[in-house]
């Protein structure tokens, strides 16, 4: 564990905080290799029974740090690794076989938005936000979205937030389904853990079985990253992938050019 990602255990549920609240919790590449280092242990612990994953300091995870990234060489060169990494955070939350629960304040937004629907429940505030916003810079979404959003919302719903970024609120989150709960901030973490303490009283091997089988009725989430892969590989070498970033750094609105 690093400085970015802490861990805590209250009764049999392990707590997994992403801790950049400067960024607002923003992801760098040692914090995704932290969080994932975090989901695989608490996997292979025998006295948890269930994994929450949060942000510190009022959000969730605004996604990956685009001006930390953009600054280091090694994530530029080898921006193909570095996919795989966060990938390899997905799947090691999907296929934890204890139940994971995703305690959202804030932004959750582009790959946080996707870690947030990466878990198998979700407790939101009234202040709280999924967005995928890949699009804004001339990317796609790349962290399983195109996987989840149809299959929970339906393939209308997931056209209007991938192609137009638009917002959905914890309100709307918890109207559609997607969240067990909608609360105020204040009462985000006590919610969140009397969620945990009934799942903590189930039946572990129960809960292992259903993961698999409720996923695995769903199709091919590698297939799906693997697809996402393959496409954001292909934007990250556009122009307009240069003047997303350009405008984003520049608080400007982008003049996409197809190029």
């Amino acid at each position: 564990m690093n400085e970015e990602v802490t861990t805590e255990r209250v009764s049999r549920t392990q707590i997994v905080t992403l801790s950049r609240p400067e960024a607002r919790n923003a992801l760098t590449l040692s914090a995704v290799r932290a969080l994932r280092a975090a989901f695989v242990a608490a996997a292979e612990d025998k006295e948890a029974r269930c994994v929450v994953l949060t942000g510190a300091g009022g959000h969730f995870c605004a996604g990956a740090d685009l001006r930390k990234n953009m600054e280091d060489p090694e994530v530029m060169a080898k921006v193909d690794e570095y996919i795989d990494e966060f990938h390899g955070l997905v799947k090691a939350i999907v296929r934890c076989p204890k139940p994971t629960v995703a305690m959202v304040d804030g932004a959750a937004v582009g790959f946080g938005a996707d870690l947030a629907l990466a878990c198998d429940l979700r407790v939101v505030t009234d202040r709280c936000y999924v967005q995928e916003k890949f699009v804004s810079i001339g990317l796609m979404p790349d962290g399983g979205s195109t996987f989840w959003l149809p299959r929970l919302l339906g393939t209308a719903r997931a056209m209007q937030l991938c192609l137009l970024a638009d917002k959905l609120d914890g309100k709307a989150l918890h109207e559609l389904g997607i969240a067990v709960d909608w609360v105020t901030a204040d009462k985000l973490r006590d919610r969140t853990m009397e969620l945990c303490a009934r799942l903590e009283k189930g039946p572990p091997l129960a809960y292992a079985a259903i993961k698999e089988s409720i996923y695995a009725s769903w199709g091919d989430l590698d297939a799906a990253l693997a697809r996402e892969r393959t496409g954001q590989l292909r934007l990250l070498k556009t122009q307009d992938l240069m003047e997303g970033v350009m405008a984003f750094m520049q608080k400007r609105e982008p003049n996409f050019t197809g190029q």
